[in-house]
């Protein structure tokens, strides 16, 4: 309860205008209805009675009785107007706050903070749990504006019939002891509900992303069954908080009705005592029966504090998390190639494991570097350390001879483009996704894509520039993406390209082209690439070869095959590999035609075999 009213109250603070004016709508609709009160309770003693008691009534009585009524009922519709708009402004600005900070702590943690949250769990966190913090927003003017007509209709109750409003203020006592055990019954129910909301967002994210192994390997039903068994969980969740809230407010409705019959019970007997007129009980009772709605406007809130509380958890565990990425103030280089450096770096995405360890090297302006090694070395570790999606642990990556620690926020991003393994585009335009929301003229963008051999196909498609990919690029090949990825990565004119196997999907022939195209035509660029073709890497002027998380060796091509045997092991195996192939197939070859001739010798010589000419002929 104290923790929903905290939540009420960061509301109430972030948008006080709003709100006042929606508190005051609502008090002039509490207002008007104990006023109609009156205006009832003086049309029965002033014009029905007398008209049944004297066969008729004054005209200006009648007048001043219509315009009483309907001048109350048109200040009530306002106030109508004013608290629900008000409410929903105040509501639906509250969400897109939230999430708004929920994005922007998104972007600002690191990538080591998204690897241990799953993207449907943050899918929750930006929707259905902003949506649920927020949840009693809009019942909340309401209920405090009425609570105005709560505390008028008590004394107007009060100043009719002390006896009859003692009678009908019991109910108050049980509706907080019914809402006491509503919290309690209601909380853990709310809170798993919304955790199973989130893994069934998981559960889904998971299967639409991997919508083509779930195809090729023919696991729909398996998936079918996993999203349903989740499904149940969460519907049991809503109905169980269903049956909680089922029995709390017919309960809720029950009681201002009970406390008015008992009223009206109570006020005939005083009627028959002449403690009382018939007037005076009609207004208590109806007073009575307005009571039901500033109570109920109360529960609604009640009902939702539990829901909101836990939105409100789930969504303060995401802006309170820690681990965030600092930035300093320092800008690095305005032209030309740039020059890293790794200084003694270790790097682990758990504790007590680095995937790095003292890593040291350089790489000199303008260089094309090879990164080699046997998987789980840590190269694309190491390329998230150069582009700062991750921090090192211990050590410094530097460009420039400034710790990218110290960057400003923007420097990285703008000297340093990175074409990952897990090639990424839009449901967007080929020029969209390249550009990215840069304006950058379509010449600039063709000598992209020109450099990275993709203009022939982008020039093909139905569109050229204008042509839609798909979700996730699907209507491309892997090698065309690739290639579309690294032209969004060289329209950018980096200072530091990086390619992690960025063109594994594409063929020997065009990879090679577009490698001879960046050597020659990215003088402004020093380029790094994580590389396993011989060819590939026989490009580079420098090898960097990782093992085990360390630099093991570090010199060109030929001087690593010369001096280092794990180097020459690793790029020299499929080149083995197809020499014992062939070598076998030789072997193999050799032994058949030798079985061949001593089978026809054999022949030849009368022994058993092949019995007449005819049989060697067939």
């Amino acid at each position: 309860m104290l923790q929903g009213l905290r939540v009420i109250g960061v509301a109430i603070r972030s948008e006080p205008r709003v709100f006042t004016v929606a508190v005051l709508s609502s008090a002039v609709y509490g207002l008007m209805t104990v006023a109609s009160s009156s205006a009832l309770g003086w049309a029965t003693d002033n014009a029905v009675l007398p008209a049944f008691q004297k066969g008729g009534v004054a005209t200006g009585t009648l007048v001043v009785a219509a315009v009483f009524i309907l001048g109350v009922a048109v200040l009530k519709a306002l106030g109508v107007m004013g608290r629900r708009i008000l409410a929903g402004v105040m509501q639906y600005r509250m969400q897109a706050r939230s999430r708004r900070a929920v994005t922007r702590q998104y972007l600002r943690l690191p990538l080591s903070w998204h690897h241990r949250h799953p993207t449907g769990q943050l899918l929750s966190n930006a929707n259905s749990d902003t949506e649920a913090a927020w949840a009693p927003i809009a019942p909340l003017p309401m209920a405090v504006g009425v609570v105005v007509m709560l505390v008028t209709a008590a004394v107007a109750i009060l100043v009719v019939d002390p006896v009859l409003a003692i009678v009908g203020f019991l109910i108050f006592p049980a509706i907080a002891l019914l809402n006491l055990v509503y919290q309690r019954r209601l909380s853990p129910l709310v809170m798993r509900a919304q955790q199973l909301r989130a893994e069934v967002s998981e559960v889904a994210h998971e299967s639409f992303d991997g919508a083509l192994v779930v195809k090729t390997l023919g696991r729909e039903d398996a998936e079918a069954r996993r999203f349903q068994a989740r499904a149940d969980e969460l519907r049991d969740a809503n109905v169980a908080v269903g049956r909680v809230r089922g029995l709390f407010d017919p309960l809720l409705e029950a009681l201002p009705t009970l406390g008015v019959l008992a009223v009206l019970l109570v006020g005939s007997l005083r009627i028959e005592a002449g403690d009382l007129v018939a007037g005076d009980l009609i207004q208590v009772a109806y007073l009575f029966t307005l009571l039901a709605f500033p109570v109920r406007a109360l529960g609604w809130v009640l009902a939702e504090l539990p829901r909101s509380v836990v939105g409100w958890t789930r969504v303060q565990d995401v802006i309170e998390a820690t681990g965030s990425m600092e930035y300093g103030t320092a800008a690095l280089g305005a032209g030309g190639p740039a020059r890293v450096r790794f200084d003694d770096v270790t790097f682990g995405y758990v504790p007590d494991a680095p995937v790095l360890d003292d890593v040291s090297f350089e790489v000199e302006p303008g260089r094309t570097i090879a990164v080699v090694g046997p998987t789980g070395s840590g190269k694309s570790t190491l390329t998230l350390l150069l582009a700062r999606l991750v921090d090192p642990g211990k050590g410094a990556v530097l460009i420039d001879g400034t710790d990218l620690r110290e960057a400003e926020r923007g420097a990285v991003s703008g000297s340093v483009a990175l074409v990952p393994q897990q090639t990424f585009l839009f449901d967007d335009t080929i020029r969209g996704n390249i550009t990215l929301g840069l304006d950058v003229p379509d010449e600039t963008v063709w000598a992209a894509l020109r450099l990275a051999q993709a203009d022939g196909f982008v020039s093909g498609l139905p569109s050229g520039l204008d042509t839609r990919v798909g979700e996730r690029g699907a209507t491309l090949s892997g090698g065309q993406r690739q290639r579309v990825a690294l032209a969004r990565a060289i329209v950018r004119s980096p200072r530091l390209l990086i390619l992690d196997d960025a063109t594994s999907s594409v063929d020997p022939q065009v990879e090679k082209r577009i490698l001879h195209g960046l050597r020659d035509g990215s003088a402004d660029s020093t380029v790094i690439v994580v590389a396993y073709r011989m060819a590939t890497i026989a490009l580079a002027d420098e090898v960097v070869y990782l093992e085990h998380g360390m630099v093991t060796d570090q010199g060109t091509h030929e001087a690593l095959l010369a001096r280092c045997e794990g180097y020459r092991s690793l790029v020299t195996a499929y080149e083995r590999e197809e020499a014992e192939r062939a070598v076998l197939g030789a072997d193999d070859d050799t032994d058949l035609d030798t079985d061949l001739d001593a089978d026809l010798d054999t022949d030849l010589d009368g022994e058993p075999g092949f019995d007449t000419d005819e049989e060697v002929v067939a």
